[in-house]
């Protein structure tokens, strides 16, 4: 029998419960549909950037030592920057 999936008061409380316990315990994932969401736009937009060898390579030399992407870890330094920009 298929317990009840409880009712979250936040997001952080379901991550949470998640994080704990098999989805399989509540879902029936035999009677699972294939869904399709035409009309969902990206949350990112690709873009072309130019920089210098020197600059990309201690770029990714740095994200290797964070065991994050290269890119990741660029998007990481443009919020942090944009937001310092902004506060002031």
């Amino acid at each position: 029998m298929k317990k009840v999936v409880p009712r979250f008061k936040t997001e952080d409380a379901e991550r949470e419960f998640w994080a704990s316990h098999d989805s399989t315990g509540y879902i029936d994932w035999r009677k699972a549909r294939r869904s399709t969401l035409p009309k969902l736009k990206p949350s990112s937009q690709t873009i072309s950037i130019r920089l210098p060898k020197p600059m990309l390579d201690r770029l990714k030399l740095l994200a290797n030592k964070r065991d994050v992407p290269y890119q990741s870890l660029l998007k990481i330094f443009v919020a942090e920057r944009l937001k310092a920009e902004f506060k002031s």
